[in-house]
C-alpha cells in the first residue's frame, strides 16, 4: 500500500500515528506543531487485513474523519531535522543522525522512543510515498518512507522599513541542502542543480544595505556533524549603524557547536571575534563612556546557551513556551561577564473548530546583567518596537550629559493579546502593555520604571513575504523626564524571490 504524505512538524498520539502518516494532515503553515486526535476512528487492528485495496479504502475513509487539536500530547512525536532522503543527496547520505533509526532505512521501527522522519519546520522534503504493515495487537509498526526533495534554494530581493532602523534593501541567497564538497565537474552539474547541493547543510549570503543601518552576512551550518547529533555553524559579517551620538562598525566572525539533549532542549557553545570601531562622535570630549571606546576595540567572547522550546510555530507562536539561559565571558580590550534570561509563554485561549481564528495571550520577560567593565557598545538599551514601544529607538535608556550611554542591567517585559479580525486570519489585532527598565547598575528604581500600554494591527500579505506588517500605537504612562517618546512604531518588508 502506498499513499502521499503531507509533511508537517506534528505531535501525534500513538494510537493514531499510522493513520496520520497515511493521511494528508492539514497544517496552517510549514512548521505547525499541534496535538491531534481523531474521532470516531476504527481501530487499526480491525481495519487491517491482507487485501491491499481494502486497506487503501479504509484509510481513505479515515481521511474524512475530523482532525482537531487534542489537549494531551499522547505518547508519540514526529519531528523533523530537515534532511533529504531522496533527491539531490550525497552518495551514502541517509538523512543524518536519527537516534532510533534513519529516515532512509528500509525499516525504521516506531516505538515509545522518538523517531525523526525529517519533517521539521526547516524540512527540505516534499510529498512522497509510504508503505506500512500495522501490527494488530501493538502500537508498533515498521515503516518504509520514501521522500522526495522539495525546493531548497531561494534567491530574493526586497526592502524593509521600520521605525528603529529606517529603510534598507535586502538581497538573500539561501540554500538549505548545501554540500560544500559537491564541487561541479562540468557545466551540466551547474545546470541540473547538482553543484554544491545534496549534503543537508545550510548556506546563506545576505546583504542589507541602508543609510542608517547595513549588514552583510555569510553563514554555513552543518546540523549533523560527521553523522552525530552535534551541529556546527560558522559565519562572518560586517555591520554598520549610525546612532544618534556616534557611528559604529563591527567586522567579525562566529563559530559554534550545538547539541540536542531532547527534542525540545538544546545546548550551544559559541565563540565570537570582532573588531568594533566607534567613530564620528556627535558630542565633544567629556562623556567618559564614549571617550574610552573611540577608535578600534577588539572583542572576543565565549558563550554557553541552554534553550527549551515547545512553541508550535517559532515565527508566530500561539501556544507553548521558549526559555533561554546564557552566560558569556568577554575579553580583549574590555573583559566582562554577562548572564541573560529570555522567557516567553503563549496560551491558546480559543479557536474555531477548524483550528483557525486563534486567540493568544502572550507573556515575555527578558533580563540580563553585565560586569562593571562593560563598554558602551555592549551596554543594554531600551526603546523602540523590538524592546519598549511608546519610546523612540534607545529613547528609554540612561544618559550622561545628554548622550545615551545605556546600562549594565536590563529587565523588560510585555503582555500581549492577539485576536483575529478577519475570517482568513490575514488581519489580526493586538492589545499590549510593555514595561521595564535599563539601569546603569544592577538595581530597579521605581522612578526609572517605564510602562506603555497600546494597541496594534498585524497584516499578513503573502506577496510581501512571510513577516506580517506590524503597526503599533502606545502611550507611556510611566517614564523618565529625559526619555524620548514615539507613540507610533511599525515594521514591514517586501520580498520577491525565485
Amino acid at each position: 500500500m502506498k499513499t502521499n504524505v503531507n509533511y508537517c512538524r506534528s505531535k501525534i498520539p500513538a494510537v493514531h500515528l499510522l493513520a496520520m502518516i497515511l493521511l494528508t494532515v492539514g497544517c496552517s503553515s510549514p512548521g505547525t506543531s499541534r496535538y491531534f486526535s481523531q474521532a470516531p476512528l476504527p481501530s487499526l487492528s480491525s481495519s487491517h487485513n491482507t487485501n491491499s485495496s481494502s486497506r487503501v479504502a479504509t484509510y481513505g475513509q479515515l481521511a474524512n474523519a475530523p482532525i482537531k487539536p487534542s489537549s494531551s500530547a499522547g505518547g508519540w512525536r514526529v519531528e523533523g531535522a530537515g534532511h533529504v532522503v531522496r533527491g539531490q543527496q550525497a552518495d551514502g547520505y541517509t538523512g543524518g543522525y536519527r537516534g532510533v533509526g534513519q529516515a532512509g532505512d528500509v525499516q525504521s521501527t516506531i516505538s515509545d522512543s522518538e523517531l525523526d522522519l525529517g519533517l521539521g519546520s526547516g524540512a527540505v522534503l516534499d510529498n512522497g510515498q509510504s508503505w506500512s504493515e500495522p501490527y494488530p495487537d501493538t502500537q508498533t509498526a515498521d515503516l518504509d518512507v520514501i521522500l522526495n526533495e522539495a525546493r531548497t534554494g531561494r534567491f530574493s530581493i526586497g526592502m524593509g522599513v521600520n521605525s528603529d532602523a529606517g529603510l534598507s534593501g535586502q538581497i538573500i541567497v539561501d540554500e538549505r541542502n548545501f554540500d560544500w564538497t559537491a564541487i561541479p565537474t562540468s557545466f551540466d552539474d551547474i545546470a541540473n542543480g547538482r553543484a554544491f547541493r545534496g549534503g543537508g547543510q545550510g548556506f546563506r549570503l545576505e546583504a542589507l544595505p541602508g543609510r542608517q543601518f547595513q549588514r552583510y552576512l555569510l553563514s554555513f551550518s552543518e546540523p549533523y556533524l560527521w553523522g552525530t547529533p552535534i551541529s556546527f555553524s560558522l559565519s562572518g559579517y560586517f555591520f554598520d549603524r549610525r546612532y544618534d551620538d556616534w557611528d559604529e562598525q563591527r567586522l567579525g566572525g562566529r563559530f559554534g557547536f550545538g547539541y540536542r539533549l531532547t527534542p525540545d532542549l538544546s545546548a550551544t557553545m559559541a565563540l565570537r571575534m570582532e573588531n568594533v570601531t566607534v567613530h564620528n562622535p556627535r558630542v565633544g570630549p567629556g562623556v567618559v563612556e564614549l571617550d574610552e571606546v573611540l577608535g578600534d576595540n577588539s572583542l572576543f567572547s565565549a558563550q554557553f546557551t541552554l534553550s527549551h522550546d515547545t512553541r508550535d510555530i517559532p515565527f508566530a507562536p500561539t501556544e507553548g513556551h521558549f526559555l533561554e539561559l546564557s552566560f558569556t565571558q568577554a575579553f580583549g580590550t574590555f573583559s566582562f561577564p554577562r548572564a541573560e534570561m529570555d522567557y516567553r509563554l503563549y496560551y491558546l485561549l480559543r479557536e474555531r473548530p477548524d483550528g483557525s481564528g486563534r486567540h493568544t495571550l502572550a507573556y515575555s520577560f527578558r533580563t540580563g546583567f553585565s560586569g562593571g567593565n562593560t563598554p558602551l557598545f555592549e551596554n543594554y538599551f531600551a526603546g523602540g518596537y523590538s524592546t519598549l514601544r511608546g519610546f523612540d529607538f534607545r529613547g528609554a535608556s540612561p544618559q550622561n550629559m545628554g548622550v545615551t550611554v545605556g546600562g549594565e542591567f536590563r529587565f523588560l517585559g510585555s503582555v500581549e493579546y492577539f485576536f483575529p479580525l478577519t475570517a482568513d486570519d490575514m488581519v489580526k489585532g493586538v492589545a499590549f502593555c510593555d514595561f521595564g527598565t535599563v539601569e546603569e547598575k544592577i538595581a530597579i528604581h521605581a522612578d526609572d520604571y517605564r510602562v506603555a500600554p497600546g494597541i496594534g494591527l498585524r497584516l499578513s500579505i503573502p506577496a510581501m513575504g512571510p513577516a506580517p506588517i506590524a503597526l503599533d500605537f502606545a502611550i507611556p504612562v510611566a517614564k523618565e523626564d529625559t526619555d524620548r517618546r514615539r507613540s507610533f512604531s511599525f515594521f514591514f518588508g517586501y520580498t520577491r524571490g525565485g
